[in-house]
């Protein structure tokens, strides 16, 4: 009885003691996992509420009509300037052509309208060479009636003779006074075709605003990439009617490079500045530390860009920690960077004592 009561209790010793030594090691590890995490705490501030973002943009319709082509996939990246899609432009192609038209008719209005001034001048001249003649014959008439009239006091001259000198005299003053106003009425018209140019130079101007509409609007029926990028998800087809500003689809701007935003709390800004470099490690890459750069702090909390923004002043007030949005660049040329896409998941760290150093 006595040794099975021994060894029970040497058994129980045993348990007893590697539980012990199992706890003991639970524990030191605990401390040592505690020390670790304090030390990190005191060294770094961090948030897990962070994303990659990229300038996602998208593509919109400056014409109405019906799609004739489409020329990309979902996902595809893309180079600036290729063609992304053809609006049917028969009926921007007629305008332009009726504009062009138009333009043409109003050129030759002016050609027109040129051709009858150098008429109307050539008409003037001749009518200013008549004034000549005339005149010439009106004092050659009234030096005649002169004569006449010194004879027909002397008796030399019957009354019959110096009636018909008078009327000769007449007659040349009426083609005398009819040849200024034929110069006159020349003159007249050589001004009226002149005036008519320049409205008809009015019109072609204006025709010729109306074609670089046109053309902008047959330009506007082939949509290309603004800048290299990707596209995304597609949710048109061919034959398809869209609107002005209809958007087409969305493309994320490659050029622009990536960043992150980090929402921080209001508590620990006093430990960053802009130009801080940071450590950041994506959900997807968690193996991976990429580095980073901050660009800017947010001027407000996120709550107050947000559609309706918290009023403390309404009596149902509860104090929580803020959170100040962190634009962070990604300066790391890592592999893995090319393989973040907008809106995953990503820890940021920044190291206190660099930022009290600096």
């Amino acid at each position: 009885m006595n040794k099975e009561h021994n060894t029970y209790t040497t058994t129980d010793k045993l348990i007893t003691r590697i539980t012990t030594w199992i706890a003991g090691i639970i524990t030191l590890a605990l401390c040592i996992w505690g020390v670790i995490t304090a030390f990190h705490l005191f060294k770094y501030e961090e948030t897990n509420d962070a994303q990659v973002e990229e300038y996602i943009n998208p593509i919109t319709s400056r014409v109405s009509g019906f799609i004739k082509e489409i020329r990309y996939d979902e996902n595809q990246d893309v180079k600036k300037g290729d063609t992304l899609l053809i609006i049917d432009n028969q009926e921007y192609a007629l305008q332009q052509q009726e504009a062009e038209a138009g333009i043409q008719s109003g050129k030759d209005q002016v050609t027109a309208l040129q051709s009858n001034v150098e008429t109307a001048s050539k008409i003037a001249q001749v009518s200013n060479v008549q004034i000549v003649a005339a005149k010439a014959k009106l004092v050659r008439q009234q030096l005649e009636f002169a004569r006449y009239q010194k004879l027909f006091d002397a008796e030399s001259a019957t009354k019959q003779q110096m009636e018909n000198v008078q009327t000769a005299s007449d007659v040349a003053q009426s083609d005398y006074q009819a040849a200024l106003d034929n110069y006159q009425a020349a003159l007249s018209k050589v001004n009226d075709n002149r005036s008519q140019i320049s409205p008809v130079l009015s019109e072609i101007k204006r025709r010729e605003l109306i074609l670089k509409r046109n053309n902008l609007d047959v330009s506007y029926t082939v949509i290309t990439a603004p800048y290299d990028g990707k596209m995304g998800k597609r949710t048109i087809q061919p034959g398809q009617q869209i609107q002005v500003g209809q958007t087409l689809a969305f493309i994320v701007d490659k050029e622009t490079g990536k960043w992150v935003v980090a929402n921080f709390k209001e508590t620990q800004l006093h430990n960053m500045h802009v130009g801080e470099t940071v450590d950041i490690t994506a959900d997807a890459y968690p193996d991976v530390k990429i580095k980073g750069k901050i660009l800017s702090l947010s001027p407000a909390t996120g709550s107050r860009f947000s559609l309706l923004p918290p009023d403390n002043s309404t009596g149902n007030f509860v104090k929580i920690a803020q959170r100040i949005p962190v634009k962070i660049k990604i300066t790391d040329d890592n592999p893995v960077v090319a393989q973040l896409s907008a809106g995953m998941n990503a820890n940021v760290s920044v190291n206190k004592s660099s930022s009290d150093h600096e």
